[in-house]
């Protein structure tokens, strides 16, 4: 199928579902060579490419253009479950803040059916699921667990014929994490608020950072497109309040639900909710709206009857300095900005301007780094600073222009030398002021005495490097670095830091 037909035929599958869900045909069973338990795909072909390398590429196309990751310790993810050209990119958005490094056990899927109706949610124990891309592991034996000890759950297979909503998001899960991630697929039936409340309790032993929660809806049915931006901004904001009661409060808001057109506020309501009953509780949580679009706002989509769709991460909050971490993406925009900021003041002798409003909380938060440059494996360069006062992403790009221009050390670096200048990193998490030096471990954390005007800090690795105990590494520290004498760290302010070094 060539790329026009395959979109056209996407168009018409979407006509007909914002006719009736239901009305997707499915693919061809028989062609596919697999266990007669395994769950075939429906929907490739139609929502998505059916194409191997056709479905890797537009894949990577979407997560390319994706908002970068911002948020660290994702646990759940709300994600809509539309034709790739429709949502794909949202999704992928939503998706992309999941950290690529992190394995889980178990990736729980839940989400509302579009065919039937049934008591409670049924959970796949039959087999594994099957997408163009490969096989997509069940955890059969949690499945059949859940299933067999809460009655709220049955192990129907039928729920999953004909439901895009789970099999829509796996394609998204297999390119973006590591080999090896299981499934709990799991599909609701009821639209009782008190049974979706039971299935949140089954579930609440296994909401936490081992595991992966994607919740599968799409927002507003077939409004304009006016109209839809207005219902779903406020969809969400309930949403973001982490309150089902007040979600549910909106849902029921007469005045927002008359609406020409308006079918639902969200198909997956019933699947939202039952997240909101998992995280209401759990005081260390925050919901972010990460983007949002409808289908109107795609060259395939009619704006007088739209699809909405937003990408909501539920995430924790970060508090102590053991939760500052950053991911993949953070580390290469940092040594991005350094990177461009050397060579636009080197080369034009201007300041590099900065897009913030992409950036992750991560590094928006103030703390200190180090810019370290080398050569041919030599120092080249190396300025930091130690104070929280400025963000991190300003701080690097301050002391990317101090090591190679304001060293002392060294002669600034020459326009010749760019391409051979490696660039090196060390982040200092926010300083956290400690009471007891008990509190140092010793090679983990770096220190920082301040007394007065005057003070100094180790890196976490000099003690290690020396092999000094806590009282010379607090000594040296005192005299040698902040002036104070020997015993001088004993009446002053101590804090602690760890560092996270990585390079281009």
């Amino acid at each position: 199928m060539n790329k026009k037909n395959y979109f056209i035929n996407l168009l018409i599958v979407f006509v007909l579902f914002c006719n009736c869900c239901s009305s997707q045909d499915k693919t061809d069973d028989k062609a596919q060579n697999h266990n007669p338990l395994d769950k075939q795909p429906d929907f490739a072909g139609q929502f998505y490419p059916s194409d191997k390398e056709e479905l890797n590429l537009i894949l990577a196309n979407l997560y390319k253009n994706a908002v970068p990751g911002k948020f660290q310790n994702v646990l759940a993810v709300i994600s809509p479950h539309a034709g790739y050209i429709y949502s794909g990119g949202v999704a992928a958005s939503g998706f992309n803040q999941i950290d690529t490094e992190k394995f889980y056990n178990n990736v729980f899927i839940i989400a509302s059916s579009h065919t039937s109706y049934f008591e409670g949610a049924s959970i796949f124990t039959s087999g594994d699921f099957i997408t163009p891309l490969g096989r997509v592991k069940v955890n059969t034996e949690l499945a059949e667990k859940l299933s067999s000890e809460n009655r709220i759950f049955n192990s129907n297979a039928q729920a999953f014929k004909q439901e895009h909503s789970v099999e829509v998001q796996l394609p998204f899960l297999q390119y973006k994490l590591k080999d090896g991630f299981r499934i709990v697929p799991i599909v609701i039936g009821t639209q009782s608020q008190e049974d979706c409340h039971k299935i949140a309790v089954a579930l609440q032993p296994y909401f936490n950072e081992s595991n992966l929660f994607v919740v599968s809806s799409d927002f507003s049915h077939y409004p304009g497109y006016k109209n839809a931006v207005i219902i779903d901004k406020k969809t969400a904001e309930s949403i973001l309040t982490n309150d089902p009661d007040m979600f549910l409060s909106e849902l029921s808001d007469g005045i927002n639900n008359n609406v020409p057109g308006l079918a639902t506020r969200a198909c997956g309501w019933t699947s939202i909710l039952t997240l909101l009953y998992l995280t209401t509780n759990i005081d260390d949580l925050k919901y972010d709206l990460i983007t949002y679009q409808n289908s109107g706002d795609t060259k395939y989509g009619d704006s007088n009857r739209v699809v909405g769709y937003n990408s909501i991460v539920v995430s924790k909050k970060l508090k102590e300095q053991s939760d500052f971490y950053l991911t993949d993406t953070d580390k290469k925009d940092l040594l991005n900005i350094a990177r461009i900021t050397i060579e636009s003041y080197i080369s034009e002798n201007n300041l590099a301007q900065l897009k913030s409003e992409t950036f992750s909380d991560a590094i928006k938060t103030k703390c200190g780094a180090f810019v370290t440059l080398k050569m041919n494996d030599e120092l080249r360069g190396c300025i930091g600073r130690f104070d929280q006062e400025e963000p991190l992403f300003e701080v690097v790009q301050q002391m990317a222009i101090a090591s190679s221009t304001q060293d002392k050390r060294f002669v600034p670096v020459s326009k010749s030398e760019l391409q051979k200048i490696i660039i090196e990193i060390s982040v200092l998490t926010p300083l956290k002021k400690i009471e007891s030096v008990n509190e140092i471990e010793l090679g983990k954390n770096g220190i920082y005495i301040k007394k007065g005007n005057r003070s100094g800090t180790f890196l976490p690795q000099v003690a290690t490097e020396t092999g000094w105990n806590h009282n010379e590494f607090l000594g040296h520290c005192s005299r040698d670095k902040a002036g104070l004498g020997w015993d001088g760290w004993k009446d002053a302010e101590i804090y602690v830091y760890e560092a996270i070094v990585f390079s281009e």
